[in-house]
């Protein structure tokens, strides 16, 4: 296990370049599902989104740290866990909420919200709690990550699609309405054939890891779903936004993971082995959820 803290995955820059293409393309079909309402909604009922916005940047980066303190894991692995819970929500989790009866537009919400938050609070909640653990801050002390570079490539990746998509649904309508369905699943099964490339490249390693992380990554997404599932009870949410809030919090964006990791971390080794289980494990567990909820009508 101490050797996963020295190795680095194999992993081109130009591997690195079309990964964020293929992040921004992802962003963008999810964008094109917004519109200016969506974000009116804050005004609205700024209630469920800023419980939800709590629960992504407050509660779930907290709770990780605890984690980690707790099982202290190699320092990378810890790190890896880290950097996860400081993406904002992952790309499917509007699809997840609907499928789980929840509240859909709130979660469309949270997602863009979340989305424009990440320029500050991701590399805010790196520098915060990875400098608290002293294991990850002295990797964070040898890579030197500038905070302004994390919030550029936030803003590359995710703000600029998002702000595109929804201006081009304001304006064309109908042909976001086409572009909708095949382009959300054309980015979706681009971005899972790149992962499993990716991974092939290192196949022997991820083999050699993926069990040492399985359990951690596994009880971090458990501790993600529950964290937001019991915020949105405290403050009492009706049940339809709660499984919104629940399942926007369990759900993180590791591939905007994954480009940070190789961006400024050269690949290290546990933290691309936690964001790339991390990506498949929430899919799996976010599912599985949601077929459980969608067995009771959510009350509103």
């Amino acid at each position: 296990m101490t050797g996963i803290d020295e190795i680095t995955l194999n992993f081109s820059p130009g591997s690195l370049t079309l990964l964020n293409a293929i992040l921004a393309i992802v962003m963008f079909s999810i964008a094109i599902d917004l519109s200016p309402r969506d974000f009116d909604r804050l005004r609205r009922a700024p209630k469920p989104v800023v419980v939800g916005l709590a629960s992504q940047f407050l509660v779930l980066p907290a709770l990780t740290f605890l984690l980690v303190w707790l099982t202290e894991p190699r320092p990378s692995i810890a790190l890896g866990l880290i950097l996860v819970a400081a993406c904002p929500g992952g790309n499917i989790s509007n699809f997840i909420t609907h499928r789980a009866g929840g509240n859909a537009a709130l979660s469309v919400s949270m997602t863009a919200f979340a989305t424009i938050g990440a320029i500050v609070m991701t590399p805010f909640n790196i520098a915060l709690w990875g400098g608290l653990y002293p294991p990850t801050r002295a990797i964070l002390q040898q890579t030197q990550i500038d905070p302004v570079q994390i919030a550029i490539i936030v803003g590359l990746m995710l703000i600029l699609p998002l702000v595109l998509g929804v201006t081009l649904n304001q304006k064309r309508p109908a042909l976001t309405a086409r572009l909708r369905g095949p382009l959300q699943i054309l980015s979706m099964a681009i971005f899972v054939a790149f992962i499993v490339l990716a991974l092939a490249a290192n196949w022997s390693f991820f083999l050699g890891y993926a069990g040492a992380v399985a359990g951690l990554v596994i009880l971090h997404n458990a501790l993600a779903l529950g964290g937001g599932w019991v915020v949105a009870t405290l403050t009492r949410l009706s049940p339809f936004d709660r499984r919104a809030v629940t399942i926007e919090t369990g759900i993180q964006n590791s591939g905007l993971g994954l480009v940070l990791i190789f961006a400024f971390f050269n690949g290290l080794g546990g933290m691309a082995v936690v964001a790339a289980f991390w990506g498949i494990w929430h899919a799996i567990s976010g599912l599985a959820l949601a077929q459980l909820m969608a067995r009771t009508e959510a009350a509103r």
